[in-house]
């Protein structure tokens, strides 16, 4: 299938049709990400929802969802996958306004500048903790077969006589 797209005239992208298609699934996401983020760590619930709240698009996992539509996909791994990717997507924006310094995200407070670099940076890999989680109870053994294992190097082999 192929999609053609005039230069002509001006084009006005949105994104309603993909939020039309995919809306009842996110809800679902967007439950599975709320029950996640909780903590016996006061802080990390407190820092994570402020940045899952903050008014993203979650175009990511919007395309996840749409991608399982598309092939015909039936079951519910593709909530749970949904939610890990937007897990992972919201760590790195928590480990990046740290890196960058920014002091806001999506025109409010970034984290970082609330709670300062480490609480970022501590619920950030919470969050790609909660990804992996997610994506493990999705398919645990094919989850745990798809981690890279480490090997002892194998012995240089001897030069051939000449």
């Amino acid at each position: 299938m192929a999609v053609i797209v005039p230069f002509e005239s001006p084009s006005t992208a949105s994104i309603d049709q993909l939020v039309g298609l995919v809306a009842a699934d996110m809800e679902r996401v967007n439950a599975t990400i709320l029950s996640r983020t909780g903590s016996e760590v006061t802080m990390i619930p407190e820092v994570a929802n402020h940045l899952i709240s903050s008014g993203g698009k979650r175009l990511r996992p919007m395309l996840t969802l749409a991608m399982a539509n598309l092939t015909g996909y039936s079951g519910d791994g593709h909530i749970k996958l949904a939610a890990s990717v937007e897990f992972m997507h919201t760590a790195t924006l928590l480990h990046d306004d740290v890196v960058d310094e920014s002091e806001l995200r999506r025109g409010k407070l970034s984290a970082r500048m609330l709670w300062g670099n480490e609480a970022s940076v501590l619920v950030g890999d919470f969050l790609l903790g909660q990804a992996f989680r997610t994506n493990c109870l999705r398919q645990p053994a094919r989850s745990v077969r798809s981690l890279p294992t480490v090997r002892r190097p194998s012995r240089p082999r001897a030069a051939p006589s000449a």
